[in-house]
């Protein structure tokens, strides 16, 4: 090859010149003076190159934005198409010669027949990193029309089950993974190798030792019989360093060959390959040599040796408690790197590595105990920052600043090969497109180099960064990261790309037009791929040598010769035979044999760290395995200890010639016996979290969403079986039981008479008893109360005129008495009607009025026949007369006898009488069937008067009445000349279940906002009617007011019911006793009914039992799982999934109040439907099955309305949420064992065995004391509680870490069984303490209550944290600041429930653990444990001395002045600054705060916000107690942005996450002219603006109403409009909203869009 001839003789050529010059390697600047001199001489070959065109796409042979086809092919791509196609291949071809376009076209082949012959096999690629599985998942996406999908480990793909694989097998034609996912899949039996057609295998030189792809093949291709076709990709088949012979080539290929089961296709003529892919021109830049300043080198050791001395004495065996052992590691390293920069870059790179070191520790700066290991760290590395300070002249400050290349008197602080990096990078600047990457071979050089050409002024132009590994947890990049940074290497944004080693495989950048290996390649493998990066045309490939070095001349000439032998070694290769793999001895191997999961003696030891990585840890405790090996007779015996936590500790392995064959060995046998005690599954996967029975296992086939508020539910509605019946309908003879209904107004000169409640079932003694409060207009309050009466016999005629009377008031009142037909037109009587329809069978009962005498006498009530009887004529008189009304002969008589004297009588329809007997006479319109009762005479008015339109609302168009009667309704009057009534309308009924005074917004709607249902407020209007028009009625006006009364308290009663209906369904009574039906009702009845209760505050106590009692139960029946599995099977338990399928099992659904009472839809036994809500559900009968498809997400469900058939919708997440309160409501009443009960019922395990609690005991009597009596002693003194079992005190105050002194446990189950404890029992001290707070802020007081730092602070209080065991030294320094932190505050002084310090968690599971061992310790006694931790956590917060989170308290404000809150967070290193700004009227407040979390950092800035907005006088005292928050006192204006900052770190121009931009521009406004849309919009403008919301000034104009919109625009004049006049305040307030938009339009403030 001419090409490499050409390198060789360049090698020789450059000998010369060296040995030549030899003797001048001491004179610096003649050095540089050369270099500047080869510098320059490139810079002129780079500016007489012209910039061609990139030639990607035709190196590839395909195009990115084209389909593959055949005719695209290059004759050697279809040559080594062929041979894929023919047998397994290996193809060695160049970088960019189109191996993948290759790939492709064999997988559109092998899919091609799969598809023809029906055959579900895969396609496998696999790509030995992230970046080629991100890179040719895409190329194949877009080349083909193929199903495929990639999968690498930062998707999650470990953490998957059968079913996850079996979805994606059956889904998908080809995977795109990297080699460990594929062999995992293998392993645990998920995909096998029967199930794969083609496997295709990118960078296919890997396939060698363990690596992945060697595994996959021996372990499971060369053991099957149906093997897959097999193509491999490669660009160098030998991997191994100082390859120099064809007999290594030839053994290394013939290796490959075995393991792939494939041949490697060599292209005899490569003439048009070198045309289509030219190689990069290669280029050598050499540098000087380096000396090191030998007295700083000195120093740094003598620093090192100084504080390694420390490390060790830290390390001795009297420290091993509070050790880390990896100290001196550490140590060195920083060490070494520090060396290494010093020595290969120069003093100035070596000084920024110490502060990438120091960035890399990650200690909190203010510690300051010395004996803390990484306060060692950080000494040693702030020590070594003073070293070289001392070396560090102001010049090198000058070298930053130079504007040109780098001078020689820069030679101190950087070495002549990082020099010769820089300038060789300046000489790039003169094209129009640079991308460099530059390799090197360590990380801390990528991060120093990328560091020092930022700060570089005179390379400002070009932007740097670089790509390291992500295998390193500290040093190395995430997934996500390395994308970023290489999409923005292909686009441009990055120009020099510092990398080591990971990018020089497969990793496709087209444009890269330079490749500088800073340090040299090792292997000829690294030398070809690093090349093959430089894709662009006539693009540099760059090598640095060190001038004199003879090292660097050898391993060049050694890679330019091993390629010629390895194109050699395999030019003869083609025709002869694959060699088959020569058989092993087979290791050790454990299958299951349900599954044919399989794990080996090599990757035992992976799975065994992989199930400790499973267990519970936390940051002082990483939970690992331990080996221990003893010889015996020359073999090696390993003993394997797990973490405390595990399902065993304990297991010695079978002897072996070697510890990691021993090692192996004992971990194979530990898997098998975890698989054994089922902490592995079947696949051969760690259990974290299990379904133990078929209760918890119905929870996978939950429907999808369900318990959530996003799913909404169409169900039916529960019947009251005592409200029910036909007796009705049957006209003989009944029993009936009978209660009246008394009546008692707050208000003296009020009477309600009283009415008896008739039902056929026999109703529960406090539901007989109730008492219900109805809250009237004027704060008058009516409270109804029921009182059994016995039985009531009616016969047949009793029952049928109570019937008419039922008929004839609730249609007159609440409904109609006439029903005009819709075919005829005509006018009909609904007592004339058929009445079976209006006695339902789910609607039966009857009230009937109550005798006044009874009702004041000793004895029973009785029903007041006399107006029962009335009614009933006035019944028969309608059905007997017909308008146009005939008169009667009492008429005709009267008024024969008529004169022209005036009439002493009024004459009605039916009767005459005198006229004082008509004040407050009830009467019966005749001809429209309404009641009124008689206000006044008006005798200067008649029928002949003219009309003034206030009869029924009619329009004055008519002469007189008597003209207006014979028009509208054609009745010819006869007593023209009697004077009219002035009658009193009668209303439509009201809620009267809340208090209007005590609900401002009335009822909520569908989304919880207000939306009462009420009647429209009208003044209560007279009407004046001639007297003969009305029937007179013997009852009382006061009998009216009582009717009124009737539907809320009916509706009242049903709830109590139905409440009682399910109580006896439950069946369960404790002590003899029933639950009280009115705790049922409250716990089904949501907030949505605006009713004086809801369930809200039985949920939060209900959820607090529910964990408890579940906890508990976990905890006994499963004694060898650990708390992260009891966390998973708790959270399976009491999930909304679970509660609501539990629930609907129940039909607990149909019992659920989810609307407020809407009187106008109330029916009474015997009225007719006068607003009928038609179901359009598609479910014909009341029942509505489970599987009725639901919805999630729409706008138009309505929620809790109830169609005819009492369907309605319901949230998915109310029905989990009903559940929880009956489980409180249960528990308040019976306690624990009520609870219990109730859970059983619904079918929740929850069985607590004291023969299980028994042995919890006697497991811990076990352990062994690590501590003196005394110590337990005075532990228990504190406590206030002796143990029986010191074992338990003992297992709770033992941290994870403190493994190493072999106690065998750790307090985490007690501490999962004792956080429950802890939170039922302050949940229900709060409950009993707060009565008359709701859930929101009851919630709010247990947040504060039941959290870790406020058991921390109890901890620490009681210095309990002495007595913890635990070996993190970490731990102990961070419990000393926090102690410290402590005693910072007086004594009697409250702890602030918001600061900087947080205590360490461990101490406040410390308090949760001792609270789970006492409980064990007392057998499940509650009051116990109680009696205990009362006065160790008190005090409690209370309403009044309430401390809500900052940021919420921000929020509050904000939100009740209408100030837009703006949030910003950035990131600066490794903290993240939070940045929070206010918008007041004339400017805004701003505040920041840093700290390596966002939420503390969020915090830390709320917290100073609110300090600076209290300064200025804006103050928010929340008041709890009254379930409200004051109002804001004071918005001030403030004329310009004031800022108070927390930034602790330099401000830099960096990448910002803002939700809002603070710089107001013009924005776009859409307007929906619905009612409400205009202030929609002009909501979302202001929040956009980040302008104080407009407030709004509504009054009344007549019965009209008139709104006035008024905003303040920063630097602006208030603007003020006034909208026009609408019929209500809403539609006022939209009409002035929308002339403030189309104002803000003309102001140029926004832009107004079509909706």
């Amino acid at each position: 090859m001419n090409y490499r001839e050409e390198n060789l003789d360049e090698i020789e050529e450059k000998e010369t010149d060296v040995a030549g010059r030899e003797v001048l390697k001491d004179n610096k600047f003649f050095q540089v003076f050369e270099a500047m001199e080869e510098m320059n001489h490139l810079k002129r070959c780079l500016d007489e190159k012209e910039e061609p065109e990139p030639k990607m796409a035709k190196k590839e042979g395909f195009g990115l934005g084209s389909r593959l086809k055949d005719s695209d092919m290059r004759s050697y791509q279809l040559e080594a198409y062929e041979a894929a196609l023919q047998r397994n291949t290996i193809g060695w071809l160049e970088t960019g010669s189109g191996k993948t376009m290759i790939a492709i076209m064999l997988m559109k082949e092998i899919a091609r027949q799969l598809r023809d012959g029906g055959d579900k096999r895969l396609i496998i690629f696999l790509a030995p990193t992230v970046h080629l599985v991100n890179q040719q998942y895409s190329v194949i996406k877009t080349h083909t029309d193929l199903h495929v999908a990639e999968y690498y480990g930062a998707k999650g793909i470990d953490d998957w089950d059968l079913r996850c694989w079996q979805k994606e097998t059956c889904e998908k034609e080809v995977m795109v993974m990297t080699p460990q996912i594929l062999l995992d899949a293998l392993r645990n039996a998920f995909i096998t190798v029967d199930m794969v057609r083609l496997l295709i295998f990118d960078e296919c030189h890997r396939a060698t030792g363990n690596h992945p792809y060697a595994k996959i093949m021996l372990e499971y291709y060369h053991k099957t019989d149906h093997k897959p076709k097999v193509f491999g990709m490669t660009a160098s088949p030998v991997i191994r360093k100082g390859v120099s012979s064809a007999e290594d080539c030839e053994y290394q290929i013939t290796q490959l060959e075995e393991i792939l089961d494939s041949k490697v296709f060599i292209l005899e003529d490569r003439t048009e390959l070198e045309v289509h892919v030219p190689m990069a021109k290669e280029i050598k830049r050499y540098y000087g040599s380096w000396f090191v300043n030998e007295d700083l080198k000195g120093e740094l050791d003598c620093l090192w040796t100084k504080f390694d001395t420390t490390a060790a004495v830290m390390e001795s065996p009297t420290q091993m408690q509070f050790m880390e052992k990896s100290l001196r590691a550490k140590l060195t390293s920083f060490h070494w790197k520090i060396l290494y920069c010093l020595e290969h870059l120069g003093i100035l790179c070596a000084y920024e590595a110490v502060m990438v070191c120091m960035q890399r520790d990650g200690v909190a700066p203010n510690i300051e105990e010395n004996a803390c290991p990484h306060i060692l760290l950080r000494n040693y590395l702030k020590e070594a920052l003073h070293i070289f300070k001392g070396y560090l002249s102001a010049e090198a400050c000058d070298l930053l600043e130079t504007e040109a290349t780098l001078d020689p008197v820069y030679m101190n602080f950087i070495s002549p090969k990082l020099c010769e990096l820089v300038n060789t990078i300046n000489a790039l600047r003169n094209q129009k497109q640079v991308l460099c990457m530059i390799f090197v071979e360590r990380i801390i050089t990528a991060k120093v180099i990328c560091w020092l050409i930022k700060k570089l002024k005179f390379l400002s132009h070009l932007s740097c960064d670089y790509l390291t590994g992500n295998n390193s947890a500290v040093n190395g990049l995430t997934v996500k990261r390395q994308r970023m940074i290489m999409d923005s290497f292909r686009e441009g944004k990055v120009n020099l790309l510092l990398t080591t080693d990971v990018a020089e495989e497969g990793i496709d950048v087209h444009n890269c037009s330079c490749v500088i290996r800073f340090d040299l390649p090792k292997t000829i493998r690294s030398y070809i791929q690093s090349r093959g990066r430089a894709r662009y045309a006539d693009s540099l490939y760059v090598l640095m040598l060190e001038r004199g070095n003879e090292e660097h001349k050898d391993l060049l000439y050694e890679i330019f010769r091993s390629e010629r032998t390895m194109q050699d070694a395999t030019s003869s290769r083609d025709k002869a035979p694959i060699s088959k793999i020569c058989s092993k001895d087979d290791e050790p191997v454990y299958t299951v044999s349900s599954t044919g999961a399989t794990v080996t003696a090599d990757s035992s030891v992976s799975l065994i760290f992989s199930y400790c990585q499973k267990l519970p840890g936390d940051k002082y405790f990483h939970p690992k395995p331990k080996f221990h090996y003893d010889l015996s007779g020359g073999f090696s015996e390993c003993t394997l200890t797990l973490p405390p936590n595990a399902a065993f500790r304990h297991l010695k392995g079978p002897p072996a010639k070697s510890n990691h064959h021993a090692k192996k060995l004992v971990c194979l046998d530990a898997c098998k016996k975890l698989h054994e005690m089922k902490a592995l599954d079947d696949h051969l996967l760690p259990l974290s979290e299990q379904l133990p029975d078929h209760t918890l296992a119905k929870e996978v086939n939950s429907a999808p969403g369900a318990g959530t508020t996003r799913r909404k539910e169409l169900h039916g509605s529960a019947t009251a079986d005592a409200l029910s019946g036909t007796w009705a309908n049957v006209l003989s003879s009944i029993t009936l039981q009978a209660y009246s209904l008394f009546f008692s107004c707050n208000t003296i000169e009020e009477n309600y008479p009283g009415f008896i409640f008739l039902i056929k079932e026999e109703l529960d003694e406090d539901v007989a008893h109730a008492e219900i409060d109805l809250f009237l207009h004027n704060n008058k309050v009516v409270k109804a109360r029921a009182s059994p009466c016995g039985q009531v016999n009616l016969d047949t005629d009793q029952l049928m005129r109570s019937k008419v009377f039922h008929e004839l008031f609730f249609n007159g009142l609440f409904g109609k008495l006439f029903h005009i037909s819709k075919s005829s037109g005509v006018r009909q009587k609904i007592l004339a009607m058929d009445d079976t329809a209006l006695w339902p069978f789910t609607n039966m009962y009857m009230l009937l009025p109550m005798s006044q005498q009874s009702a004041q006498s000793q004895g029973s009530p009785s029903i007041d026949w006399t107006i029962i009887d009335s009614c009933f004529a006035v019944a028969e008189f309608l059905k007997a007369n017909n308008l146009p009304m005939a008169m009667n002969n009492f008429h005709v008589e009267a008024m024969q006898r008529q004169d022209d004297k005036k009439p002493e009588k009024i004459h009605l329809a039916n009767t005459s009488c005198g006229f004082h007997d008509l004040k407050d006479m009830v009467v019966l319109a005749n001809h429209t069937g309404r009641f009124y009762y008689v206000a006044d005479l008006v005798n200067d008015a008649t029928a002949d008067s003219p009309f003034d339109g206030s009869c029924e609302s009619a329009r004055p168009s008519y002469s007189s009445y008597t003209d207006y009667f014979k028009k509208k309704y054609g009745i010819n009057l006869h007593y023209n000349t009697q004077p009219l009534l002035r009658l009193k309308q009668s209303h439509n009924p009201h809620n009267l279940l809340f208090s209007k005074e005590g609900h401002e917004g009335g009822s909520l709607n569908s989304n919880g906002k207000s939306d009462p249902i009420q009647p429209a407020k009208q003044q209560q209007g007279y009407v004046y009617m001639p007297p003969e028009l009305l029937i007179r009625l013997d009852v009382l006006r006061d009998i009216l007011r009582s009717f009124y009364l009737l539907p809320s308290l009916v509706h009242r009663m049903e709830s109590m019911i139905l409440a009682s209906q399910l109580r006896r369904a439950v069946g369960f009574h404790p002590n003899g006793h029933h639950i009280p039906t009115d705790l049922i009702l409250e716990a089904v009845t949501t907030r949505r009914c605006a009713e004086a209760f809801c369930l809200e505050r039985l949920e939060l106590l209900g959820d607090s039992v529910l964990k408890y009692v579940v906890s508990c139960n976990l905890f006994l029946k499963y004694p060898e799982k650990h708390e992260g599995q009891l966390s998973a099977l708790r959270s399976l338990v009491v999930c909304n999934a679970t509660l609501h399928r539990l629930a609907t099992g129940r039909n607990l659904q149909n019992y659920i109040r989810d609307a407020p009472f809407d009187p106008l839809r109330w029916l009474a036994p015997g009225q007719r439907i006068s607003r009928p809500v038609p179901c359009k559900c598609g479910v014909n009968s009341r029942e509505v099955p489970l599987t009725h498809p639901a919805d999630v997400e729409s706008g138009a469900i309505k929620i809790g309305v109830t169609c005819e058939l009492g369907h309605r919708w319901l949230c998915s997440k109310t029905i989990s949420d009903c559940l929880e309160a009956l489980i409180g409501a249960y528990y308040i009443s019976g306690g624990l064992e009520a609870a219990c009960l109730f859970m059983r019922w619904v079918g929740i395990d929850c069985e607590h065995d004291q023969a299980l609690v028994d042995e919890a005991i006697r497991k811990t009597s076990r352990l062994t004391y690590a501590i003196e009596d005394k110590d337990i002693d005075s532990l228990e003194s504190k406590l206030g509680y002796k143990f029986l079992n010191r074992g338990l005190l003992l297992e709770a105050i033992t941290h994870a870490s403190q493994q190493e002194a072999g106690l065998g446990c750790c307090y985490q189950r007690l501490e999962f069984l004792g956080d429950s404890v802890l939170d039922l029992l302050i949940t229900w001290h709060l409950f009993e303490s707060h009565k008359d707070i709701d859930q929101g802020e009851l919630t709010d007081l247990r947040s504060a209550s039941v959290n870790n730092e406020k058991f921390a602070q109890a901890s620490v209080k009681h210095n309990l944290q002495h007595h913890l065991l635990h070996g993190s030294e970490l731990l102990l320094m961070q419990i000393k600041d926090y102690v410290k932190f402590m005693k910072s505050f007086p004594e009697n002084e409250p702890l602030p429930a918001y600061s900087k310090s947080k205590g360490p968690k461990v101490l406040g599971d410390l308090v949760e653990s001792i609270a789970g061992a006492i409980l064990i310790d007392s057998k499940l006694n509650l009051g116990e444990v109680w009696r205990v931790f009362k006065p160790i956590l008190s005090p409690f917060p209370t309403p009044e001395d309430l401390q809500l989170h900052p940021l919420r308290e921000l929020g509050e404000i904000c939100g009740e002045a209408g100030s837009p809150l703006c949030t910003e967070c950035r990131k600066e290193g490794d903290q993240t600054i939070a940045k929070l700004t206010v918008q007041l009227k004339d400017g805004q407040l701003t505040a920041e705060g840093c700290d390596k979390t966002k939420n503390t950092a969020l915090e830390q800035a709320a917290l100073l916000l609110l300090d600076a907005m209290e300064k200025k006088g804006i103050s928010h005292k929340r008041s709890i107690w009254r379930g409200k928050s004051e109002r804001v006192q004071n918005i001030l204006p403030c004329s310009h942005e004031q800022t108070t900052g927390l930034s602790p770190v330099e401000r830099h121009h960096g990448e910002h996450s803002s939700t809002r931009s603070l710089d107001p521009t013009v924005s776009k406004v859409s307007i929906d002219m619905k009612k409400g849309g205009p202030r929609t919009s002009l909501f979302q403008l202001c929040r956009d603006m980040n302008w104080v919301r407009p407030t709004f000034e509504p009054r009344a104009s007549g019965p009209r109403f008139i709104s006035k919109a008024i905003l303040h625009v920063p630097d602006s004049d208030n603007i003020e409009v006034e909208g026009e006049e609408k019929a209500d305040k809403k539609s006022s307030m939209d009409s002035a909203a929308l002339i403030l938009l189309y104002k803000l339009e003309e102001l140029a403030k926004c832009i107004i869009e079509e909706c």
